[in-house]
């Protein structure tokens, strides 16, 4: 599906007053505009992380009644559970809390729910078994926020709970012992973007800063934040941005034995990006909890001998395997029920059930289905009597308030505004396939059923030098909200040599109207070529990048779109 190309917007006046401040290029300075760098100090602020700009953990509503409820857990020697989510955010939040106490605290287990027996979030049976091991109180991670009726119920047991989560509560807070969530309306935490694992870590800052615990102790944890912060997708800014600055460092210079073997088998070498994150170690972590058990994640990464790391990354990595092939096999098959379906084009939502689907990867090919046909999407899947299903949705449509509209029929929901999850029982589907439908229909815009890319600046080829890409490279870590850069140049020709190589990709050598030239990779793009060695001009959409081939590194366009111009704008080179 072709893209509309969106310039960011940037106050001009701005740009150019920090650029007298700042003295680097101008297109550099728009870019700091766009993410609300507006002054020296600002820039200077963002351009150079530091451990000190986090926000201090007491802020958070609760947070002094959560650590002292674990100090008085500890000097009585009860039995402390940490329970957390089957994905990356809940697992990683596990092994950092986990890790953190049992330095000094050996009464403490961890529970990780069934994502088929038990679904999301607190479960009946997680308490059961928090009961029956003699536990008092429960540190639940990245979820619990709606859970009001596992919280009394675990009360009846006379079982306490410190709720740690970042998704939107509901109408009534639960009546734990601690709720640390800052999109609680009562809370004056600063910054509301923390992952689930990035709560956990706030919890340890504030435990170590009340007891005397050296911060280094803290900081080690950092590895873990930043695979949290990459795999939920939680936007890289504020304190995020500081975490994850900093957890790179972290996971690139020592980080813990299961993540250093993940890394090993994943074939990445130092440095990792944060890219490098979401599609290489968090999916097999994921993996775990989709295809098998999500303890297992939490064994590899809590794992202090290399053997057992190795063990659990290997396991890992066969099972991400497996997940690969699930995913491909109900991909085809959605693909083909959508193709015919009569009623599939005039549709603006796709909503699709099989009780044949893996549970697991569902939510992976509700994503791959939503980028397909550029809609909000739902895919379901039938378990013991329930539907449970994974929402996905297309840029500034909040699939989120669309289920909520729906809710009548639902047994469960909970998620974002991008992505969400559902369960209901079977004869309510029809009938909330059809609301979901309708509410869409009357909420999302015509412009939000066109996919974009956003263009942060229009460069000129002798702009891009190695000066103007370290500067770039200081904008991250990259991610929502801090994307990396994306330039456009327009009335671009071939300079010669521009080739498919590999499955489909181009390999571009380009030049200017004055002569200035550089190579660019277009992967998937072959399709340009007849058109581009015709000898027609085109404009670039593209990342910049450095390219090592044989020792020898040079920039290159890293080109994420091509539009070839019409010939009437033709202009000769």
């Amino acid at each position: 599906m072709e893209k509309r190309w969106v310039i960011k917007e940037v106050d001009e006046a701005q740009a150019d007053a920090l650029q007298k401040e700042l003295r680097i290029h101008p297109v550099l300075c728009r870019l700091l505009i766009q993410r609300g760098i507006t002054t020296f100090d600002a820039a200077k602020k963002f351009f150079r992380p530091a451990l000190e700009d986090l926000h201090d953990p007491f802020i958070m509503r609760d947070m002094d009644r959560a650590v002292e409820r674990i100090h008085v857990a500890m000097q009585r020697g009860e039995r402390i559970l940490i329970y957390g989510d089957y994905d990356v955010d809940g697992t990683t939040a596990v092994a950092l809390m986990y890790s953190f106490f049992r330095n000094f605290y050996d009464r403490i287990d961890y529970y990780v729910p069934d994502r088929y027996k038990e679904g999301y979030g607190i479960s009946i049976a997680g308490i059961d078994h928090a009961h029956a091991i003699g536990c008092t109180l429960i540190i639940a991670l990245d979820c619990g926020i709606k859970a009001n009726d596992k919280v009394a119920y675990a009360s009846e047991r006379q079982i306490d709970f410190i709720i740690c989560d970042h998704h939107l509560p509901g109408e009534h807070i639960p009546e734990a012992f601690a709720v640390l969530d800052p999109h609680r309306p009562d809370c004056a935490y600063p910054y509301k973007e923390l992952s689930g694992c990035g709560i956990g870590f706030k919890l340890a800052q504030a435990f170590a800063q009340q007891h005397g615990i050296p911060f280094e102790q803290v900081i080690a944890l950092l590895d873990l934040v930043v695979v949290s912060i990459a795999s939920d997708i939680v936007p890289i800014t504020g304190e995020n941005r500081v975490l994850a600055h900093f957890g790179l460092k972290q996971l690139n210079s020592a980080p813990r034995p299961g993540l250093r073997a993940l890394i090993e088998i994943s074939g990445y070498k130092p440095p990792l990006n944060i890219s490098n994150l979401v599609f290489g170690l968090g999916p097999r972590i994921n993996a775990a909890g989709r295809m098998d058990d999500a303890t297992k994640a939490v064994r590899m990464l809590i794992a202090q001998t290399t053997e057992h790391a190795e063990d659990g990354a290997g396991h890992l990595h066969e099972k991400n395997t497996d997940r690969k092939e699930v995913d491909k096999q109900i991909t085809a098959e959605a693909l083909d029920m959508l193709r015919n379906d009569p009623e599939n084009a005039d549709r603006v939502t796709t909503v699709l059930c099989s009780s044949n689907w893996h549970k697991g990867v569902i939510g992976i090919v509700a994503s791959r289905l939503m980028d397909h046909y550029y809609r909000p999407t739902i895919l379901l899947t039938e378990s013991n009597g329930t539907i449970f299903g994974s929402a996905r949705s297309v840029k500034n449509f909040d699939v989120y308030q669309a289920i909520l509209a729906c809710s009548q029929y639902l047994e469960q929901f909970g998620g974002h505004m991008y992505a969400a999850g559902l369960s209901m029982r079977p004869e309510n589907y029809t009938a909330f396939r059809e609301a979901f439908e309708q509410i869409v229909r009357e909420r999302i815009t015509p412009e939000q059923r066109i996919p974009e890319i956003e263009i942060d600046a229009e460069l000129q080829l002798r702009d891009i030098t190695p000066s103007f890409l370290r500067i770039v490279d200081q904008f991250g870590p990259f991610g929502p909200e801090n994307m990396q850069p994306v330039f456009s140049s327009i009335g671009l020709k071939d300079s010669g040599g521009t080739r498919i190589v590999g499955d489909n990709h181009l390999k571009l050598h380009v030049k200017d109207r004055s002569f200035f030239t550089l190579n660019g990779i277009a992967f998937q793009k072959g399709d340009f070529y007849t058109s581009i060695n015709d000898g027609n001009s085109f404009d670039l959409c593209y990342t910049i990048e450095e390219n090592n081939f044989k020792d020898v590194t040079q920039l290159q366009l890293n080109v994420k779109e091509i539009k070839i111009q019409m010939q009437e704008h033709d202009i000769a080179i």
